[in-house]
């Protein structure tokens, strides 16, 4: 009897443990699962935005996360806005970096001998349809027509700028670039020429901006380009970059525009050409082959105008002469190609803002100039086969950096005579 309820009473309490442990066991799981589950979580933040509403999607994956891993991938907008007079040229641009958790802004004024840049940065977020950048903002009023840009006053800096689309916008061809195996550029953009209203205000003195005479050109692009940081070098690329030479070239005339871009390699080998012409009712033709010669100042790569020959699809010839009214090197506060004061999608922290004063007459920054691409007011004849030339205004945009034959530029140091 003493042993069955000894026996018993052991039984007993071995399932009570029996059970406890399996309580713990669930209870521990039970902990890990919700440990796992809160992991999950943090690997996979909330990334939809209102665009994924939309069927917009090329992916099985959110907007806001890009079709490509590269961390170069940007998405960007360019604006430029002048009088006709070359007294002023205003140039701005907003870019997004999704790779690099970045979004950023800039605007660069050149006014006489002063330029005048205000960057803007911040961490990027999901809502595209709101493009913004701490006070600045661009606003789609009417899409591939008609938009607004805000600058609220920052740092002695404020615009509110409304553009109207003058023609149809162009498509350009795709655009790559590789150095060696890599691709180093692969892009696509449109450009549309247009009318600017509205106001810019510069430490308190409000310049009106009337489309009777304002306008400019503006670009969309995005894909994969170097931005942010520098990257590790790796091996050199074999061939060693030389250089290149570019030239784009968007201008309004009363009836038509004309969107050219071209680049060539340091022996003159075009690997970019693109001439098209687009009329009031949207009719597009294309401008052949177009051959260019650029007109520098005298010990510089500074151009003053270009001559380009171009032609019809029937072989009729296209002539224009242009000529820079002011120049404005976008790499002197702009963020392009060896800015050494912004970088497009460098991350400067949140909120990020800040001014910067140039005076293009000081010695370094007319040495800086020459040695990057530089958007210039461009003022235009164009004449078709042996009619009446009409005039024209947009951007002339050019630059000429290290070795290329055709221009007899032997390396980097060379200058025109």
């Amino acid at each position: 009897m003493g042993m069955r309820v000894h026996a018993h009473r052991c039984a007993a309490s071995a399932l009570r443990r029996d059970r406890e442990a399996r309580r713990c066991g669930v209870a521990v799981l039970s902990r890990r699962l919700d440990e796992a589950s809160s992991w999950r979580g943090a690997l996979m933040p909330q990334m939809l935005g209102p665009l994924d509403e939309y069927p917009l999607h090329q992916l099985p994956q959110p907007i806001a996360w890009p079709g490509s891993s590269d961390r170069n991938f940007y998405d960007r907008s360019y604006f430029n806005a002048h009088d006709r007079t070359g007294n002023i040229f205003l140039i701005t641009g907003i870019g997004y970096y999704p790779n690099l958790g970045v979004k950023d802004a800039f605007v660069l004024i050149r006014r006489a001998d002063i330029q005048t840049a205000v960057h803007l940065s911040d961490a990027i977020d999901s809502d595209r349809l709101h493009q913004h950048v701490n006070g600045y903002r661009v606003e789609v009023v009417e899409p591939l027509r008609k938009l607004r840009i805000v600058l609220d006053e920052t740092e002695g800096v404020a615009a509110d700028l409304t553009w109207e689309g003058l023609f149809d916008v162009v498509q350009e061809q795709p655009h790559v670039l590789r150095s060696g195996n890599r691709v180093t550029l692969d892009a696509q953009r449109f450009a549309q020429l247009g009318t600017w209203s509205g106001r810019i205000v510069v430490d308190g003195e409000r310049i009106a901006v009337d489309p009777a005479t304002w306008l400019g050109s503006r670009d969309r692009s995005w894909g994969i380009r170097p931005v942010g940081e520098p990257e590790p070098a790796g091996r050199p690329a074999d061939p060693p970059f030389e250089g290149m030479w570019w030239l784009y070239v968007p201008l309004a005339f009363d009836d038509f525009a004309v969107v050219l871009i071209i680049q060539e390699e340091p022996d003159g080998f075009r690997s970019l050409n693109d001439c098209t012409r687009i009329w009031r009712d949207g009719h597009v033709e294309q401008l052949g082959w177009p051959r260019v010669r650029i007109h520098y100042r005298s010990g510089t790569r500074i151009p003053t105008g270009a001559t380009i020959e171009a032609s019809t699809p029937d072989g009729a010839p296209v002539h224009f002469d242009v000529e820079s009214k002011l120049a404005v090197p976008t790499h002197v506060g702009g963020g392009y190609g060896g800015d050494s004061d912004w970088s497009h999608g460098m991350w400067k922290g949140e909120k990020f803002v800040e001014r910067r004063t140039y005076d293009m007459t000081d010695p370094t920054i007319i040495a800086r100039a020459g040695f990057g691409v530089i958007d210039h007011v461009g003022r235009a004849l164009c004449r078709d086969g042996d009619g009446n030339p009409v005039q024209g205004w947009g951007l002339f945009e050019h630059g000429a950096l290290g070795r290329h034959d055709p221009s007899g530029f032997a390396d980097w140091s060379t200058l025109a005579p």
